[in-house]
Formats: C-alpha cells, sequence, structure tokens
C-alpha cells in the first residue's frame, strides 16, 4: 500500500533532471502538477529557457512525434532540448507574447473567430438576405469591396516623395529607398532604354513621364539576363506599400509614411464590404455595425437575438465575446486589425480559446500575463490562472509582479544573476519561504519605491491639441519638458494613441517601442550596436590585414559552417539537429583569422566575451561608449556574439534603447521599459531614466509599474476605464498630488503603494 502511494506521488511531480539549455546550468527540480508555479529571477536567469526551452518545448516534441512521418513532414521541426531526463509531463499549451501577425486583412474577429461566427449569423438571418457567410467576409470576392479589395482604405502617392525632377536617373533622380543609380532596381530604369540616364526628369516627354511612372511589366535584356522592367509607382507599390509595414526597416516604415497617404475608403466608408453585406440587417444592425461595436456592447446585441435555428452558434459566438470581456478586452471592437495589438493584448486574445475549454489534466505556460495590464486589472488575470488551476490543470508562470507571485502554490525562483551567473535554482518553495529567503526576489518582493520627494521643474511644454485617435475624445494636454513623465490609465484608456498617435514622427522625438528586432542567427549585440565595426578596425590595425578578416560574414568566416559556428542539418520529417562544426568548432572563423590577436585575444575569443567584460579590454572610443550604453542598461552580461533570437522580450528592447541613446533625441518614448524586468532591474532602469533626464532630455513613459509611477516628476492619467469609457484626461500632475487628492483607479492604486 505505502509503495502505491509514493508511486502516486512520484506521478503528481514534473520532474527535470540535468537541465542545460542556453545559461542552465544542469538544473534540477521538480515542479508540483495541478498547481500554480511562479518561475522568478532577474532578465536573463534562465526561467524561459527551463519553462519554454525546455519543459515545454519537450512536451510539444513528444506531441508531435505522434503523428505518422507523412503529417510531421508539413509541422515545424523541434529538436530536443538539452537536458537529462523529463518525466511526467502532460500537454502543453503556450500562451505567449508573440504578436499576431501584422496582415492587414486579420483582426480581432478573425483571430478570435468571432467575425466567422457572425458571418454565419448573418448568412441565416440578415434582411433582406444575401448568401452564405463568405458574402459577408471582406477576405473573399464575394463579399469584399471592389474599390479597397477588403482592406476599407485606399493609399495615395506623393510623386515629388518619389523623385527629384531636377536630377537626371544617373544622378540620383529617384529617391525611394533602395533605387539609388548603383543599386539592382536603379540600373532597371537606367539600363531599360526606355530613358536617357543623363536627362533631368522635368524635360521627360508626356510619353517618357508615363512610361516612367506607369508603364505596365515589360521584359528586356540587361546583361545577358532576362529583366522585367514596371513603372516607378506600381513597382513601388508593389515593394512597399502593398506589405506590411509593420515589418518593412525603420527607413522603408518612414519613407511609407512620407510618400503615401491612407484615406478610408469612400466606397465602402472602411468597412471592408461591398455593398449588399453593408447593407442587410439583423435586428437592425449591419454586421460592419456590430464589427465596429466595442466587444462588451456586441455581447450585449447578440443576447437579443433570440432564434433558435441558430442558437447553438449564438452560444458559442456569447461565450467568446464574454470571454474577451472578461480578460479585460472588453474596449476592443471585432473590426480591430490584429497587427496594431499589443504583446500583452495578443496573449491575452489567445487565451480566449482555452478559458471555455472542457480539458484538464493539461500544462498551460504562461509569459508575463500581466504584461501591459493595470494594477486595476491584475487581480481579475489572477482569478483566471486560478480558474484554470481548480480545473485539473498545471499552470507555469513567468512573471516579476508580486501580486502574482503572491498567488502562488509554488515558487522556483532562477539566478542568482543574469546570463553565466545565473542558471542555477537559488530557491523552490512556497511564497512565505521566498519572501524569508535572502534571495534577490525574497528581498525585493515587499520593496516600495518611495515617492519622489523634489519633482524636477520642466523647462517648457509639448502641447498636445484636439487629440481624436480611436478613443481619444478631443483630448488637450501639456507634456512638460525636461523631466520624466509617465503615461497611465488601464488597458484601453487611449494611452497610446495619446502618445505614438501625437508625438511619433515629430521633429527630435524617439519612440523606442516593442516591435521586434529584425535579424537572423547571424546578428547579434555586436552587429545591432556598430561595436563590431570598432573591433574590426582595431584588429585590423594592431595586425597590418583588412578588417573584413573579422568579420563572419565576410571574407575571414569558417567556409565549411559559413561563419555561423554551426552546421544544420535537415532530417526531413525529423526534428534537425545543429552541431558545433567540426572545421572551426564552432569558432566561426578560418585558422589564420584566429591567428590574430588583440591584447593576447582572437577574434571569436572576444565575441565569446560578456559586455561587462569588453568593457574591460576596450577602454577608448567609440568601442567603450557602446559597451557603455550596454551596461547602462543593463546588458553587461549578455556576450558580444550571442544571436539576436535568443534574447527575450525584455533584453531586445533594452538593445534597442542602448542603440538609440548614440543619437541626437531630445525627447524619449518608451512604451512601458520594465517589461520582462525583475523589481531589482527596475531599480536600475530608474537610474538610466534619470541619467537621460539629466543630460536634459525629456522622458515620456507609458507605464503601468507602480514604482515607475512614484519615481515620475509628473503623471498624465488617462481614463476614467477603457474603449468608449476611456479617452480622456483624468489627471494630471505629480505623483504626490495623485496620492493626495485623485480619485482615479491609478490613484487609489498608488495611494495603497505607497501606504
Amino acid at each position: 500500500m505505502m509503495a502505491r502511494v509514493l508511486e502516486a506521488d512520484k506521478h503528481d511531480v514534473i520532474e527535470v533532471r540535468g537541465a542545460r539549455e542556453n545559461n542552465l546550468q544542469n538544473v534540477s527540480v521538480d515542479i508540483p502538477k495541478r498547481r500554480l508555479t511562479v518561475f522568478t529571477g532577474v532578465s536573463g536567469s534562465g526561467k524561459s529557457s527551463l519553462v519554454f526551452g525546455t519543459i515545454a518545448a519537450e512536451s510539444r516534441r513528444l506531441i508531435n512525434e505522434t503523428y505518422t512521418a507523412f503529417i510531421q513532414s508539413f509541422m515545424p521541426s523541434l529538436g530536443r532540448p538539452d537536458v537529462d531526463s523529463l518525466r511526467n509531463l502532460s500537454a502543453a499549451i503556450i500562451v505567449d507574447q508573440e504578436r499576431l501577425g501584422a496582415n492587414a486583412r486579420s483582426t480581432v474577429g478573425t483571430v478570435t473567430d468571432a467575425y466567422a461566427m457572425l458571418r454565419i449569423v448573418f448568412s441565416r438571418l440578415s434582411v433582406p438576405h444575401v448568401g452564405t457567410s463568405s458574402a459577408f467576409s471582406f477576405n473573399q470576392p464575394e463579399g469584399m469591396c471592389p474599390e479597397c479589395e477588403g482592406l476599407g482604405r485606399v493609399s495615395t502617392l506623393d510623386i515629388d516623395a518619389l523623385v527629384d525632377r531636377d536630377r537626371s536617373l544617373n544622378e540620383g533622380a529617384i529617391t525611394v529607398p533602395n533605387f539609388g543609380p548603383d543599386t539592382w532596381y536603379g540600373r532597371i530604369f537606367i539600363d531599360s532604354g526606355l530613358f536617357d540616364p543623363d536627362k533631368p526628369l522635368r524635360d521627360y516627354t508626356e510619353q517618357e513621364w508615363n512610361d516612367f511612372l506607369y508603364k505596365p511589366a515589360t521584359k528586356f535584356k540587361q546583361g545577358g539576363y532576362n529583366v522585367t522592367y514596371e513603372g516607378l509607382v506600381p513597382k513601388v507599390r508593389r515593394l512597399y506599400i502593398d506589405k506590411e509595414r509593420e515589418s518593412a526597416q525603420p527607413r522603408i516604415r518612414a519613407f511609407v509614411e512620407r510618400a503615401v497617404t491612407f484615406t478610408t475608403c469612400a466606397e465602402c466608408g472602411g468597412t471592408r464590404l461591398n455593398e449588399a453585406a453593408r447593407t442587410a440587417t439583423v435586428n437592425g444592425r449591419t454586421i460592419a455595425e456590430c464589427s465596429a461595436m466595442q466587444v462588451s456592447d456586441l455581447a450585449e446585441f447578440i443576447k437579443s437575438i433570440d432564434e433558435p435555428s441558430v442558437a447553438p452558434l449564438l452560444a458559442t459566438l456569447r461565450q467568446t465575446l464574454d470571454s474577451l470581456v472578461e480578460i479585460g478586452l472588453g474596449y476592443l471592437s471585432l473590426d480591430r486589425e490584429s497587427g496594431t495589438l499589443s504583446g500583452g493584448e495578443a496573449q491575452r486574445v489567445k487565451m480566449v480559446r482555452h478559458l471555455g475549454s472542457a480539458l484538464s489534466d493539461v500544462t498551460y505556460v504562461f509569459d508575463e500575463p500581466t504584461v501591459g495590464l493595470h494594477p486595476h486589472d491584475i487581480q481579475r488575470m489572477n482569478d483566471l490562472l486560478l480558474r484554470l488551476r481548480d480545473k485539473g490543470n498545471t499552470v507555469l508562470v513567468v512573471e516579476h509582479k508580486p501580486d502574482v507571485i503572491a498567488i502562488a502554490d509554488h515558487v522556483v525562483d532562477l539566478g542568482p544573476g543574469a546570463g553565466s551567473a545565473g542558471g542555477r535554482i537559488v530557491y523552490a518553495g512556497d511564497v512565505a519561504g521566498l519572501r524569508a529567503s535572502d534571495t534577490l526576489t525574497g528581498r525585493h518582493l515587499d520593496h516600495r519605491h518611495p515617492l519622489r520627494e523634489r519633482p524636477r521643474r520642466p523647462t517648457g511644454t509639448l502641447p498636445i491639441r484636439g487629440a481624436n485617435q480611436h478613443n481619444l475624445k478631443n483630448v488637450d494636454v501639456d507634456i512638460p519638458l525636461g523631466v520624466l513623465t509617465v503615461v497611465t490609465g488601464v488597458a484601453g484608456s487611449g494611452k497610446s494613441s495619446l502618445v505614438h498617435g501625437n508625438l511619433s514622427g515629430r521633429e527630435g522625438v524617439l519612440v523606442v517601442d516593442q516591435s521586434p528586432i529584425r535579424g537572423s542567427r547571424r546578428s547579434n549585440p555586436a552587429t545591432y550596436t556598430g561595436l563590431l565595426d570598432p573591433i574590426r578596425t582595431a584588429f585590423a590595425k594592431a595586425n597590418g590585414v583588412k578588417a573584413s578578416l573579422f568579420s563572419a560574414n565576410s571574407e575571414g568566416a569558417c567556409p565549411t559552417c559559413k561563419g555561423i559556428g554551426l552546421i544544420y542539418t535537415d532530417l526531413a520529417m525529423m526534428a534537425g539537429v545543429a552541431t558545433v562544426c567540426e572545421e572551426c568548432e564552432g569558432r566561426r572563423f578560418t585558422p589564420k583569422v584566429l591567428t590574430y590577436k588583440l591584447h593576447g585575444k582572437d577574434i571569436s575569443e572576444v565575441l565569446a566575451m560578456s559586455i561587462a567584460e569588453a568593457r574591460e579590454l576596450f577602454t577608448t572610443g567609440n568601442a567603450r561608449a557602446i559597451l557603455d550604453r550596454l551596461l547602462d542598461v543593463g546588458l553587461g552580461y549578455l556576450t558580444l556574439g550571442q544571436p539576436l533570437n535568443t534574447l527575450s522580450g525584455g533584453e531586445r528592447q533594452r538593445i534597442k534603447l542602448a542603440n538609440h541613446m548614440a543619437g541626437d533625441a531630445a525627447v524619449y518614448v518608451l512604451d512601458e521599459p520594465t517589461s520582462g524586468l525583475h523589481m531589482a532591474d527596475v531599480e536600475q532602469l530608474l537610474g538610466l531614466l534619470d541619467r537621460l533626464v539629466e543630460l536634459g532630455n525629456t522622458v515620456i513613459v507609458i507605464e503601468h509599474h507602480l514604482a515607475v509611477m512614484a519615481h515620475a516628476d509628473w503623471i498624465i492619467d488617462l481614463g476614467p476605464g477603457a474603449g468608449h469609457e476611456g479617452g480622456r484626461v483624468v489627471f494630471t500632475g505629480t505623483p504626490a498630488e495623485l496620492v493626495a487628492r485623485a480619485d482615479t483607479l491609478t490613484g487609489r492604486h498608488l495611494r495603497e503603494y505607497v501606504s
């Protein structure tokens, strides 16, 4: 009997033995099943490597292996995590912060299937009857507006933003990025034979001007190759405008914003639908009106439809809409483009699929589910996590917020530091034990940042007048210059609309947002920040050779692995395997290059150094300046050569901030810079924000973190609620004034925090 009890206990934990993913140092830990476990630790301590890179990754891999080899050939290849053993895993559902695709045809309604259900309701009940559900789809020819092809907007190109009419093609008349006279695109125009390349554009005949701008695709020979010529306007539209701007390089995005005017489609009024679809009604409302309604209002409207023939569908649709309201997204509308959602909003949209699920004994894995949430909304998120647990599921949460840690059944704290100084379990047990422990997390759990005693005095104001983007209600507000201003309010209150919608693009304003860094496994902190250039120059000067030898993407690269250091082997339907290159032993360079030294180290040894170590090696010039900035933002533990695709979201945002600090911006706009930051890291971030202000800059932060609010010189609070209940400035003043007299949601939570 005793043996059976022990056996049962043994299966009540997920056993992790010898985990070594990324910086994990042979970690072994037992995680209780059917409990809520929170994983804590500073950024880079190994939390994500343990939870996502080891436990969730192996669960997903094992599930994929249950499919046939044929089915697996269509699925992403997943390698086995570097771990000795994992036992008692259950199926893992990962709910992360990866943003939803920025496709202009993807909306909250399409992502959640709510719009698909709404289309079926209209296809059955609408007056007049229009047709099948596809007749109400803006992504199908039967339903889309013929003028804008279902996008809801049309674009107008400013020709003078594309060309300089006073120049010839050889002189660089085409001012579009990547269309210079020495580029591939530029040469197509020059070598087409249609124009004199030395003739200024202003002297073109009407036919030449028409061919230059609008000529349809035509093939011609260029250097022995068949090349397609196409007019500048359709080519620019195809290359830059019809693609997703959010995923474009900053230079391209800036060009599009400068050259293109997007206006609401006059034919459909922005509804995306053809006349039949946008005029048919159910209970007096069109499908376009339903899609534009706030989800909380739409949920009430759907409840008013009483039709037995579609009752099961209406019940499912109501459940989906109610779930969106329940997780704090009732302020969204179904026609909101999914690419405009923040990482936190995207994560909560993904949760909708799981809230009503009848599955139990599943492992749910969350990555900072409170990101983007006001303290007022965190309790609601906590309730959802506990509900998932109470259905008999294992809930694993990577989180820094004390309010979430407080509800945990079990806490696993990693550290003690980041990078090579982390990767170990420093505490595992209940919350009371964590509070009593001497770990960094334990010491900061009850820490409260005091209100700033003497707020800095503004040097002027940055006025915003008549702001009416999204839910903003003609907002007038003055943002003080020369101080730290925090913009607060519940999710959906209008913070981003106010700041990004009215400050982005102004001269001297630099926005450091949460959009991902574009880069491959070849990109690393050294290449992204420009640090590799002075390092290569120093190596070249010290050894009397070319600087290009010291780039793993150039002639100094190992020819076998092409400078990656790893050999990737595709095993068809099985997971691909990455092995260390035998030729260079992972050092990425040729043996000849590795004979050249700088301060006794070769280039591969320098790239393997941490930022903090490299700072001791490079003590002057541009290299030192870049390393200082990286250290300022708390990334001293990263190695110079670590691939960017292995960095966490918080690390990526901070490396972008370090990069931008080299510029001459006078106004810095940061969007939730505490995302992914441990409580101890937040203190370092506050010091960095202070330094930026003390250098004469203005810092504007959109933030929910109470420590950042307490530290601010000035607070602008939006609300009072979300969606159409928000969009107004409900308080402006110092944090002390907010605590003393404001009855806003933010004021109440900050008052409780500092008391």
